[in-house]
């Protein structure tokens, strides 16, 4: 009976062990320093399995699964409005390696997939200040990183050295972190166990790049999207006429005026 007991022990311990974990966090935004009484609020995901883990928006994984089933049935007929409501202002995804600690900051620039290293520290100064949060007692810790300073409440109750973001390096969960300001703010909202983490379909190769090379390749299609279109060749030109052309360049200028404050500022 020890023996049987100690083997169900085990199998359970496989199951638990071989499941991934699942954080949900709200994260609230005010994208245009001009409007700071208009805040944009998404849902976003932090999974974590084994020695990794990935943070991506809840949007982007429905836009990416949307077109994959397109893909699969070679049926392009969708639903725009659908589609522009799973628009994201968190068109990126973040992959941490506990063993090495690296972060990898994975997003797409048109038709191509850039994968840069994060290569600044995090560096945290733990305050004696806690609070609960929900379920959770958590201490405050405070970092500056990208231009901004950042408050985050950590709780050591769940022992995963993470957080959403690129925030990670604390004893603990990180249950709520936002920035001086008030600009940005990612607060837990509920935590589970999946059967496995997410994988995203990142068609065609990865360019592997620095962050400087790529902040700039960035910067320069945010300044002028048809510019950096033309200089991929002629195809991207020719499937457009020149009124898609038009309203995609009125867009993206729209765009730019509402998102002028960034969560990295430098």
């Amino acid at each position: 009976m020890k023996k049987i007991a100690v083997l169900v022990l085990g199998l359970a311990a496989q199951i638990i062990f071989a499941q991934a974990n699942r954080f949900v966090y709200q994260v609230t935004m005010k994208p245009d320093s001009t409007d700071r009484s208009t805040t944009k609020t998404e849902v976003a995901n932090l999974d974590i399995s084994g020695g990794n883990s990935i943070f991506y928006a809840e949007n982007r994984l429905k836009r990416d699964s949307i077109m994959g089933r397109m893909r699969q049935t070679g049926s392009f007929n969708f639903d725009r409005s659908q589609m522009q409501s799973l628009r994201t202002n968190m068109d990126f995804i973040i992959e941490k390696d506990y063993k090495t600690a690296k972060k990898l900051y994975k997003a797409r620039i048109l038709r191509d997939q850039y994968a840069y290293e994060e290569d600044r520290p995090m560096n945290w100064k733990i305050l004696p200040e806690t609070a609960t949060i929900g379920e959770y007692k958590t201490q405050k810790a405070e970092t500056n990183f990208a231009g901004r300073t950042w408050y985050a409440w950590f709780t050591p109750e769940v022992p995963f050295q993470d957080g959403p973001y690129k925030f990670s390096g604390l004893p603990g969960l990180i249950v709520k972190v936002e920035d001086a300001k008030g600009d940005y703010s990612f607060d837990l909202k509920e935590a589970k166990k999946i059967n496995e983490v997410v994988n995203f379909d990142q068609r065609g190769s990865t360019i592997n790049i620095k962050r400087a090379a790529f902040e700039k390749q960035q910067d320069q299609f945010r300044k002028d999207p048809m510019a950096a279109m033309a200089s991929m060749g002629g195809q991207m030109r020719i499937q457009m006429d020149p009124n898609q052309r038009k309203q995609m360049e009125e867009r993206q200028k729209e765009e730019q005026k509402k998102n002028n404050n960034p969560i990295e500022l430098k």
